[in-house]
């Protein structure tokens, strides 16, 4: 009996503490988007998680620029799998590199999640929240449904306590020497709420 009650708590405490979660589902009326979460696009799990400590005063902007865009979710889904493998078995990272990306679908598809530390933005990934629009948006603009589904997603993490209140937003190239989030995208966020220019 007290085998059967301790194997018992043990699969509960693994079940609730596990990755990833659905971290977003209870999200999707309020904020009107489509979420897909790790199982649904086929991730493998994490070599490990570092938690990170919450809320984080940053959430900072990519692009893939490889792979391109993606428009339909069967191409997104793709694409999440491509950079997983790329990040978890060429780079030998824990997991794919962000804590979220936005496809041309308009759906925010679940990387890291709102809890674990990325491996995004080296020297900010402890205090930051990646999040990634899939494609190259070095001399075009995402589809405006794409860059709504970004603010959507920040919105959420404020109101749900994973990003700070007087957060700042910020694009890749200004906390690493790289071209990353494209000259487009950076032109575009420098216009959103809570974009910091003197970092």
């Amino acid at each position: 009996m007290l085998l059967s009650t301790l194997t018992f708590v043990l699969t509960l405490t693994v079940t609730t503490h596990s990755y990833p979660r659905n971290q977003l589902r209870e999200q999707n009326a309020t904020n009107n988007f489509e979420f897909v979460s790790r199982q649904e696009w086929g991730a493998r799990p994490p070599n490990g998680i570092t938690e990170l400590n919450l809320p984080v005063p940053y959430v900072i902007i990519h692009h893939t620029y490889e792979p391109g865009a993606c428009y339909t979710k069967e191409d997104c889904k793709s694409a999440m799998r491509s950079m997983q493998n790329y990040h978890q078995l060429t780079h030998k990272w824990q997991d794919i590199g962000y804590n979220f990306a936005v496809g041309g679908d308009g759906a925010v598809y679940e990387g890291r999640g709102w809890k674990a530390v990325g491996a995004h933005a080296y020297g900010y990934n402890t205090v930051s929240i990646g999040i990634v629009l899939i494609g190259d948006w070095v001399s075009k603009v995402p589809p405006s449904h794409q860059l709504e589904t970004v603010k959507k997603l920040i919105a959420t993490g404020l109101e749900l306590g994973y990003i700070s209140s007087d957060y700042s937003l910020v694009g890749h190239r200004q906390v690493v020497s790289t071209e990353c989030p494209g000259q487009a995208l950076f032109q575009e966020i420098s216009s959103w709420d809570r974009f910091r220019s003197d970092l």
